[in-house]
């Protein structure tokens, strides 16, 4: 009995050790689990622990204004009320819109869209409902909060456009961003945040939008905010100074606005800064920030007179008569004419079995280069073309800007077009024939140029024959100015003074092409060249009956009606291109234009006691001074 006792009394003792060595060997590798995680993992797991705990929350920057060159603010921020809703506070979400309906209205793309971003997001995330409230709007929301549990305001920055119309194709807008516009940037994740879309907006989106700020949130275990913590506000967008005159802007916007459809520049033919650019007709910007209904869009779509496109930049128009300078370059500098040279003009030119016609249908008579330009005749040119060829024509075009990007700081430039023989080979491979070097020195034909890249021809044709190039930005904040020293173009001086002559007589001699146009106040007076461009072709049949007159027309088949332009003309400063199109005869519907926009811009400066500005390199020598073979000038204006 005793010896099994004593048995039973070892047996428990082994189950017990055992038991308690287990039980050591457990508490050992607890013991040790717990020294690595909180003595050696000690930093990691406080930093995780701190993570879960506080949250960093980006802040949409304040985006940068743009200015007019006179600091003029043409886009701002404004405040921006909007009604928010947090679904998990709001007791039924469709009763709850219903009731903000009957004071802020929604659509049913509203509803759609609000129920949509619900389902997305967590039930504590706030949810904009309607954006762009008045103050009237704001204070019903609130004296009815106690019936909107989950409803509040909140305050926030919308894009405006004070000058509407007049500055919607340079400015463009902002939009919410789109799937394809995400790039890895953080900051375009942002609930509501903007980036431009269009125009001076778009092009210099990177230094408008800034750098988002932080703010530093305590949150709980399911991401709810208890607190902020800190905040930093981040960099606002920088501001983008424009060359634009935003007086000059409004009143060529305003001054086009008499016609159906047409553009204008006006440009300085030295730093190459633009006063204006206006589009008609326009659209106001400020119907994309606050969100176009389909209704306006599909208007804006449909319109005949395309008000969304920048016809300045993107209007591809054969420039008619304004090209024939181009040709007289390409004559004068190749040295198979020299500036002597004149032609007798019949009213025709044949060549082979085909008759080019002159406007005129009687023609000029004898005509030199100056009275070519003046009275704008077309055989002179012809002669021209069928002497030196196409291609002499291409390369001097495209040293004035033509045919080509002139990389101007706006998206939506078109490059126009000069045609060459490898050009037509390359593109329809045909050859080219000489009666298409014959259309082409007219401005017709294959050849396209936007209103834009005849204002830089007409700046570097006056200002000495220099490359200027075109653009918007003055100054980005805090960067540099623009640039006022160009290089030179490589032509002479005597060729170039020849265009201005003719150009001086076509507006200040009794008998050219514009003389009516001209601007008669003292130390204000231009010159410039007239241009019409057909747009259907004339048969034989109705030269024979009598060429239908434009208003005898539909307006898609009138004429297009351009004109170029600078002033002062003793001291050429302004460059101004003008296109009306269907419009007509240029001279009568384009010019007049042309003159009331170089008037403007030098009154405004003679208003303000501007001076002139400093120039890398002289400038030509006036105009009026000039008389390049004054015998031969003098017999065609008699």
């Amino acid at each position: 009995m005793v010896e099994r006792d004593t048995d039973r009394y070892r047996s428990l003792t082994r189950r017990a050790l055992m038991l308690g060595g287990i039980q050591a060997g457990l508490i050992s590798t607890l013991v040790g689990r717990m020294y690595y995680l909180q003595v050696l993992q000690s930093d990691r797991y406080t930093m995780l622990a701190e993570e879960n705990r506080i949250n960093m929350r980006l802040l949409t920057p304040s985006r940068g204004q743009i200015l007019d060159r006179f600091g003029v603010p043409l886009a701002v921020n404004q405040q921006n009320f909007r009604v928010v809703i947090v679904s998990e506070q709001a007791r039924k979400i469709d009763r709850m819109l219903n009731l903000i309906s009957e004071i802020v209205p929604l659509t049913d793309t509203d509803y759609r869209r609000i129920t949509r971003e619900i389902q997305r997001k967590r039930a504590f995330v706030p949810v904009t409902v309607k954006e762009n409230l008045t103050w009237e709007q704001v204070t019903m929301i609130e004296v009815n909060a106690p019936d909107l549990p989950g409803v509040s305001i909140d305050v926030g920055e919308l894009r405006n456009y004070p000058y509407e119309a007049a500055t919607a194709h340079l400015l463009g807008y902002v939009g919410v961003v789109s799937e394809s516009e995400l790039n890895g940037d953080p900051v375009l994740t942002l609930p509501g945040f903007r980036i431009g879309k269009a125009g001076v907006e778009k092009f210099h989106d990177a230094s408008l939008r800034g750098v988002a700020g932080t703010s530093q949130l305590e949150v709980n275990s399911v991401g709810r905010v208890i607190r902020e913590l800190s905040r930093d506000e981040g960099q606002p967008g920088r501001d983008i100074t424009m060359t634009i005159d935003i007086g000059l802007q409004q009143y060529t916007q305003d001054r086009l606005n008499a016609e159906k459809s047409a553009a204008a520049v006006v440009m300085d033919v030295h730093t190459g800064g633009i006063y204006s650019m206006a589009s008609h007709p326009s659209y106001d910007a400020n119907l994309f920030t606050t969100g176009i209904n389909a209704e306006t869009w599909e208007e804006l779509l449909s319109d005949p007179t395309t008000p969304l496109s920048n016809k300045a930049v993107a209007g591809q128009y054969a420039p008619g008569s304004t090209f024939k300078m181009m040709v007289a370059l390409a004559a004068l500098d190749s040295g198979i004419v020299g500036p002597r040279h004149s032609v007798f003009c019949p009213g025709h030119m044949d060549l082979g079995d085909h008759r080019f016609h002159c406007w005129k249908k009687g023609g000029h008579g004898t005509v030199d280069f100056v009275g070519a330009l003046k009275h704008s005749c077309d055989t002179f040119f012809y002669d021209l073309a069928k002497r030196i060829g196409i291609d002499r024509i291409h390369d001097m075009a495209k040293r004035f800007g033509l045919g080509q990007r002139l990389q101007l700081d706006l998206p939506g430039e078109r490059p126009g077009l000069i045609p060459s023989r490898d050009w037509k080979q390359a593109n329809l491979g045909k050859s080219w024939t000489q009666g298409e070097s014959l259309i082409a020195a007219i401005g017709q034909g294959y050849v396209l140029a936007t209103p834009l890249q005849l204002a830089v021809m007409q700046s570097r044709l006056v200002n000495g024959g220099f490359a200027v190039k075109p653009h918007l930005t003055r100054q980005i904040e805090r960067g540099a100015g623009e640039q006022t020293a160009w290089p030179a173009i490589g032509i002479s001086k005597a060729h170039l003074d020849i265009t201005l002559a003719g150009q001086n007589a076509v507006m200040n001699q009794g008998d050219g092409t514009a003389f009516k146009m001209r601007i008669t106040e003292p130390g204000f007076e231009m010159g410039g060249k007239t241009g019409t461009s057909q747009v259907r072709r004339i048969t034989m049949a109705e030269r024979s009956t009598g060429v239908l007159k434009n208003d005898q027309l539909p307006w898609r088949q009138r004429d297009h009606a351009l004109f170029v332009g600078y002033a002062p003309i003793n001291a050429p400063r302004y460059a101004c291109a003008v296109i009306v199109e269907h419009g007509g005869g240029g001279s009568a519907v384009a010019a007049p234009i042309a003159r009331d926009l170089l008037l403007e811009v030098q009154r405004r400066d003679s208003a303000r006691g501007s001076a002139q500005v400093s120039r890398a390199e002289p400038v030509v020598e006036p105009a009026a001074a000039i008389a390049v073979n004054p015998g031969a000038a003098r017999k065609v204006g008699g």
